[in-house]
């Protein structure tokens, strides 16, 4: 209840007493009068004052539409564009959102087109980089920490919850760990996630459309903190998915983690899509050429590019002290792409799904270690236990 210096006599029926309280429910809805002598009087006055408020808020949705956040989503921002499938966005898109400056950035985070000019300088160089331990060690400082974060907007899937809402979880958890979110600006990405849903192959800008039962949903994080990017995916299902969501997102983890057991020293970098595109096509399934895994450290992508198909030309052999990027991008139907004209957001040409894990690795004398790996239901993806 709110204080009012005017003299004003009490409401409630039957009572003539100075009234000095005002509801502020009713302040808030612009409702005039409202004042009673107590608490007293304002409690027995409730199931009829509260009318009021009823009858003010259907009045101002009726008087002021363009208030209401469903009437301003444009589901065609591009008039004359051909989808390939059933999704839409949900424009506009929230404003880009602010990290704190005493967060440590990457340099593109303030560049006016985004652009990493550390990334430009060694473009096109296919030397690996072999981290020293005292990088090694800044590396699995961030990659848990992007894992942490991985692990709230894991708890955010559900039907109803917009992919707004996702990314703007991801941001608050980065920030609250002194992170910058990584793909915040880069190269003009103007969200702090990734958010891929059915069709969506990767690079998904979060938006205000509400997650669907039945959808599958993809959320890549990377994180920076103290020098270092840290970057991981994973594929959700969202309430009951049906039998060929759960193959494709099965399969698709399937490839990721069979990759990952022949990681070790001496291996080229060419063999990884030889044997991930091997177990797709022996489920009926494609596998995406136009995206690849990335050498990751200092920078967000560099040397060794990682593709997932298989005969590809990648250049490399792997070396204990090599981090790098797996994340298989696998589809229902066709491999082929194409991009939104929002020039991200990257969609099956057919219209089927696609789904995409990815893990940050590094190798090891014998092996390797998944750097990005669940600490919890011993290291499984969340989906494993959705089902």
């Amino acid at each position: 209840m709110a204080s009012t210096e005017s003299r004003r006599e009490c409401e409630t029926d039957g009572c003539s007493k100075d009234a000095k309280l005002q509801c502020p429910t009713c302040i808030k809805l612009g409702i005039h009068g409202s004042y009673f002598c107590s608490q007293e009087c304002f409690k027995g006055s409730w199931s009829s004052h509260k009318l009021l408020h009823k009858k003010a808020k259907e009045d101002k949705n009726q008087n002021e539409p363009q208030n209401c956040v469903e009437k301003d989503i444009d589901t065609d921002p591009w008039p004359g564009y051909r989808y390939s499938g059933k999704l839409r966005p949900h424009y506009p898109l929230t404003p880009l959102r602010m990290v704190p400056k005493d967060i440590q950035r990457p340099d593109y985070a303030d560049h006016p087109l985004g652009m990493s000019e550390s990334e430009q300088f060694l473009k096109g160089t296919s030397q690996i980089k072999i981290l020293c331990p005292e990088d090694i060690e800044g590396m699995r400082v961030v990659s848990k920490l992007a894992r942490e974060v991985l692990d709230i907007a894991a708890v955010m899937v559900k039907p109803g919850v917009t992919t707004e809402e996702i990314d703007h979880a991801v941001h608050l958890a980065c920030v609250a760990r002194n992170c910058y979110p990584s793909p915040l600006n880069y190269y003009n990405f103007p969200k702090s996630c990734c958010t891929s849903v059915n069709e969506v192959i990767c690079h998904g800008i979060p938006d205000r459309r509400p997650l669907q039962d039945g959808d599958i949903l993809n959320v890549d994080i990377t994180v920076y903190h103290n020098g270092f990017h840290g970057d991981l995916n994973e594929t959700f299902y969202v309430g009951e998915v049906d039998e060929g969501a759960k193959k494709l997102v099965t399969t698709t983890y399937e490839c990721l983690m069979q990759a990952i057991d022949s990681v070790k020293p001496g291996i080229r970098y060419r063999e990884l899509g030889n044997i991930i595109q091997k177990h797709a096509q022996a489920n009926g399934f494609s596998v995406v050429r136009s995206y690849c895994g990335h050498g990751i450290h200092r920078l967000f992508h560099t040397a060794p590019n990682v593709p997932h198909y298989a005969k590809n030309k990648a250049v490399g052999v792997m070396k204990p002290g090599h981090v790098f990027t797996i994340e298989p991008m696998i589809c229902e139907g066709g491999w082929q792409d194409e991009t939104w004209p929002d020039g991200w957001t990257a969609v099956t040409r057919d219209g089927k799904r696609s789904a995409q894990f990815e893990h940050t690795l590094l190798v090891t004398e014998i092996g390797c270690e998944i750097m990005t790996r669940r600490l919890e239901d011993k290291g499984r993806a969340h989906f494993l236990s959705q089902v």
